[in-house]
């Protein structure tokens, strides 16, 4: 077995049903999108409900760790929200879709446990 085929096999077991080749090339493109300074130095997990739980929720909602990780991605410095509260507004998912959310608070409480909130 050469290394093309523990390569193909891998990202055929992660879920990768493109070529290895196209597959190889998306992960380095992953790699040089997301530098190592902006990952997190530890997570927890809240208990009650607050701002910056609703801010989480709606990027972990969307696909996205937190504010950093989808300025990141999606190449923006600008991220809509609401003018009266500031809470997200608009979000574009990973596959290109949007996802809008409403003025109020959007997570539920069986929710909040399962959010999670980084540090840097």
């Amino acid at each position: 077995i050469n290394t093309d085929d523990v390569l193909c096999l891998w990202f055929y077991l992660i879920g990768c049903v493109q070529s290895s080749r196209t597959c190889f090339s998306s992960v380095m493109a992953t790699r040089l999108i997301m530098p190592s300074a902006s990952k997190p130095k530890s997570m927890m997990r809240p208990t009650h409900w607050n701002e910056e739980v609703e801010e989480a929720y709606r990027f972990q909602l969307a696909g996205y760790r937190d504010e950093i990780e989808y300025k990141e991605i999606q190449k923006t410095d600008h991220v809509d929200r609401w003018p009266h509260n500031g809470f997200v507004k608009k979000l574009v998912r990973r596959d290109g879709c949007y996802y809008y959310y409403d003025r109020t608070r959007e997570c539920p409480d069986k929710q909040i446990i399962r959010t999670k909130l980084y540090a840097y």
